[in-house]
């Protein structure tokens, strides 16, 4: 029969999934309006310092609408500023003059009440005479209230409603040109490498279009995706190991920042998304790429470890087949970490001993005699 040896060294326990690389730090550029790229000084994979030029688009219709926008705010200033006043300045000149006008006019129509009255009261004026000043007074009384409420109601309600949306329309679409004009330039936000440049120069790009990606990929974050069962296994500061196909032979290390507090369906699998940060100074690792995923529960160095499958279970018991001269000896023992292969032994057995691995012809049995074969 087969047998395997207690032997020392380390184990561990893993949770073995796949991930994706995101930038930590990240710039996108979208283009403001509908337009063309007049100049494009980058190449994708260039690095590049912040402030530094990357991409101009022809600003021409851009410039356009700055010029039609902010000759509205002017516009709208204006009308705010004669709804202040009570009209423009040739309109409060005018209704000024026609306003001293109709206040002598009253002054007047005053006297020559005040004057026929006294005639009236000496018998030089008749009853008629006085009233028909009275009525003059009225007219030139009535003349005033109307100039007076005039210049006080220059403008309605409505109108003055309208101003206002054309004020603050003005003033938005103002900001936008000036918002679109300064995005015309792309310019670096910071230190970083530009990974991804879906433009070419002359390229016609339509508004909200991607044109560039700049990121620092100093330190990147890597995205796993654990399936449910090994999501309560998690625990912030646990080691992760990244690989990558594109670069066999090397291993990216961080550890667990982010345990999952819920689970998700990714395609087919229910997931829980934890995430770690990784140092990546040489920039091997790129934005988007996806990533083997290792993350290490547990890991003991120096103790007893057994080929699992020699591992048997009898009522929540865990035994294994001894064999010792030739006979099969059941021994209980207890095991701590376990992973695919081997399992820790904490009792029962000692370095060196041999035990039996399960076989397909015929049950063991306690005191069972066995032939060892290599």
């Amino acid at each position: 029969m087969r047998v395997t040896a207690v032997e020392r060294g380390p184990i561990r326990s893993v949770v073995s999934t796949n991930g994706k690389v995101e930038p930590i730090q990240n710039f996108e550029a979208h283009a403001p309006i509908s337009t063309t790229v007049k100049r494009l000084l980058v190449k994708e994979g260039d690095h590049v310092r912040k402030g530094q030029l990357l991409l101009q688009l022809d600003d021409a219709d851009i410039r356009t609408q700055a010029a039609r926008a902010q000759a509205q705010v002017k516009t709208a200033q204006a009308d705010q500023a004669a709804q202040e006043t009570g009209g423009t300045h040739e309109e409060v000149l005018t209704i000024s003059a026609q306003l001293s006008k109709a206040r002598s006019a009253r002054d007047t129509a005053q006297r020559n009440l005040d004057a026929y009255r006294r005639l009236l009261q000496e018998g030089a004026a008749s009853p008629g005479e006085v009233r028909q000043a009275e009525d003059a007074l009225q007219r030139a009384q009535a003349d005033l209230t109307l100039l007076e409420q005039k210049q006080k109601d220059r403008y309605s309600k409505p109108e003055n409603a309208r101003i206002e949306a054309q004020a603050v329309e003005a003033q938005a679409a103002y900001d936008a040109a000036e918002d679109a004009l300064l995005k015309s330039s792309v310019r670096a936000p910071f230190d970083g490498m530009v990974y991804s440049l879906p433009v070419k120069q002359g390229a016609f790009v339509q508004a909200g279009d991607l044109l560039l990606q700049e990121a620092d990929l100093s330190r990147v974050l890597v995205r796993a995706f654990v399936d449910e069962p090994d999501v309560g296994r998690l625990q912030s500061g646990q080691r992760v190991e990244i690989t990558w196909d594109a670069v066999p032979g090397r291993t990216w290390t961080g550890t667990v920042n982010t345990v999952p507090s819920t689970v998700k369906l990714r395609v087919s699998r229910n997931v829980g998304e934890t995430t770690c940060v990784v140092d990546n100074h040489d920039l091997r690792l790129l934005p988007n790429v996806n990533v083997g995923v290792t993350i290490v529960i547990a890991e003991h160095n120096n103790v007893l470890t057994l080929q699992r499958d020699a591992l048997r279970i009898d009522e929540s018991k865990p035994y294994v087949y001894r064999i010792v001269d030739h006979h099969v000896k059941r021994r209980t023992i207890e095991f701590s970490l376990q992973n695919l292969t081997r399992v820790e032994i904490t009792s029962g057995l000692s370095e060196g001993d041999s035990v039996a691995l399960p076989t397909d012809d015929k049950p063991l049995f306690d005191g069972a005699v066995v032939k060892v074969v290599p």
